[in-house]
Formats: C-alpha cells, sequence, structure tokens
C-alpha cells in the first residue's frame, strides 16, 4: 500500500513582520529552495520573500488548497499572530535545510 501523499501550506516572510506570502505545495523543500534561489519569478522574488516562518501538512490536497484560501483572506494581524504562536522568533524554518 502506498504511503499518502503529503501535501504543505506555507508562509514565507521578507524579515520579522515583513512582506508575507502564503503558497501551497507537495514538496515543501523543494519549493522553498526555489523562492530562496529566486527561481519562481514574480511578487516573491520582487519583494525578497525568502525565509519559511510557518507550515502545516495535509494528506488531502483539497484541504490544503482550502486552507491555503482561507489564509489569505484573513488580515495580516492574524497571519502574524497564527506565525508568532508556532514560531516566536521568526526564525527560517528551512535555514539548515540545504548544503
Amino acid at each position: 500500500m502506498r504511503e499518502p501523499k503529503t501535501y504543505y501550506v506555507y508562509i514565507l516572510a521578507s524579515r520579522r513582520n515583513g512582506t508575507l506570502y502564503i503558497g501551497v505545495t507537495s514538496d515543501l523543500q523543494r519549493r522553498v529552495y526555489e523562492h530562496k534561489q529566486g527561481l519562481v519569478l514574480g511578487f516573491t522574488k520582487k519583494y525578497g520573500v525568502k525565509l519559511l516562518v510557518y507550515f502545516e501538512t495535509f494528506t488531502d490536497i483539497g484541504a490544503a488548497i482550502h486552507r491555503e484560501s482561507r489564509l489569505k483572506k484573513y488580515k495580516r494581524e492574524w497571519k502574524m499572530d497564527l506565525i508568532q504562536q508556532q514560531n516566536v522568533d521568526w526564525r527560517d524554518l528551512a535555514a539548515d535545510w540545504y548544503g
């Protein structure tokens, strides 16, 4: 029997209390690497949004996409509180993923 696929809803920040970006992916390590290297054209590259400050895991893509869209609709203050609850220091959760 196959392992269930894992999906991630993630929040990137340019710095503590900085610009935020919310996305969904099935490969968090690859996707964060692409953001960090500036391989993703658009918003994150333009505003230097590279720090992984929050993520959630899902086994259902529909649930992940729903959560992503809900998070995007919340006010900035609510998103900041969500990050703060899980990552008080706003450290880059992917800081030691790449050599």
